[in-house]
């Protein structure tokens, strides 16, 4: 028999079990649409780590040119059997300068090449000096160096034609009055200077021909010097836009009481033809041979300080003597040029070296004769 107390019970159980349902469906459903909405959220900015960049050395090179200051500098390094040179700054585009000539006891230095297959083969085309450009890769280059011997230096009997030019003119006919032979019609300069350009020359730098002089360095059989006196204004006007059109190193004499132009061109050597000794002296001769060798070499280093470099001068009206050349050394220069004709072999006196006069009149052909 049922109680009432038993269907109350009973009851209550029936009506926990139904809440408790509605609970656990509300609690269910709560979390579904919790789960819905943590799934669809937008997404948290996740803060950023910035990377720390690694910080590498400087290789030598690098820091070589970076302690240059040039923006353009370049790191040169040298390479060759026996050869441990430090490396260079050079400014790439510019020419090379001073580039350095090693030496070992028994040998004789052949130069610098652009790989080290021309250096043992002493490819005259890749040969590498101040007549030539800086080209790098990565602000960086590096030259080979080549040998030979005393011996083979000797047998080959090089001579070096220093090339002498004055004035110039665009008047095939050429220029009168006594001057008339100082005037390279501007015709015959550029035909000689495409030749020079396109037939393999060599343009050796001063300081390679001081080296080759003493024996130190050898020079290839086509090798030659130009050179300009007076630093006329035909020079500027006409001689030069050739020269940089062929792009030949050559040297312009100039007298600094006259005129102090800049270079005119990267392929313009400044080099000094004296101070102010273009003049007659009290015998007629030049100053050179009337002066002490104190008032010569004073004059001599008035130019050097106006130049900025004291290497080779040139005599004027080609007049020198001993103390003429005692003045040259006692300013501090190393190498005169005469205007004695002949030309530069190994032992030349290097306080009187011979030229090849180029005249009016002298085409190519001439040239061709006297330098091959």
């Amino acid at each position: 028999m049922t109680t009432r107390g038993s269907r109350s019970r009973a009851r209550c159980r029936r009506r926990g079990i139904w809440i408790g349902a509605v609970v656990a469906v509300v609690v269910v459903a709560g979390g579904a649409a919790a789960a819905f909405t943590w799934m669809n959220r937008e997404p948290e900015a996740v803060p950023r780590v910035e990377a720390t960049p690694i910080e590498r050395p400087l290789t030598a090179a690098q820091q070589l040119v970076a302690d240059s200051g040039d923006p353009n500098g370049c790191a040169v390094s040298f390479t060759g059997e026996g050869i441990e040179l430090d490396m260079q700054v050079q400014s790439q585009g510019a020419l090379y300068q001073y580039l350095p000539i090693p030496a070992q006891d028994g040998r004789v230095f052949a130069g610098w090449y652009a790989t080290a297959d021309d250096a043992a083969a002493q490819n005259v085309a890749a040969r590498v000096n101040g007549a030539d450009a800086v080209v790098c890769t990565d602000a960086e280059v590096e030259l080979f160096g080549a040998w030979t011997t005393p011996e083979a230096n000797t047998a080959a009997d090089v001579q070096v034609p220093i090339l002498m030019y004055h004035q110039f003119t665009p008047n095939p006919e050429g220029e009168s009055g006594w001057l008339r032979g100082n005037y390279a019609y501007i015709g015959d300069f550029d035909a000689q200077m495409n030749h020079i350009a396109t037939t393999g020359f060599y343009l050796p730098t001063w300081d390679e021909l001081s080296a080759f002089i003493d024996g130190r360095l050898s020079l290839p059989a086509r090798s030659v010097i130009i050179t300009d006196d007076d630093a006329d204004q035909t020079w500027f006007d006409l001689a030069v836009p050739v020269v940089d059109k062929y792009k030949l190193l050559s040297t312009s004499f100039m007298i600094t009481a006259y005129r102090q132009d800049p270079p005119p061109s990267p392929y313009v050597l400044r080099r000094s033809h004296t101070h102010d000794m273009h003049q007659a002296g009290a015998n007629g001769r030049g100053r050179m041979e009337n002066w002490t060798a104190d008032e010569i070499a004073a004059d001599l280093n008035t130019s050097g300080d106006v130049l900025g470099v004291r290497e080779v001068i040139a005599y004027p009206f080609g007049h020198y003597n001993d103390t003429a050349k005692q003045g040259v050394t006692q300013a501090g220069f190393e190498m005169a040029r005469t205007i004695e004709p002949g030309y530069v072999e190994i032992g030349t006196d290097k306080l009187a070296l011979p030229v090849v006069r180029i005249d009016y009149g002298m085409g190519l052909e001439s040239l061709i004769s006297r330098i091959g």
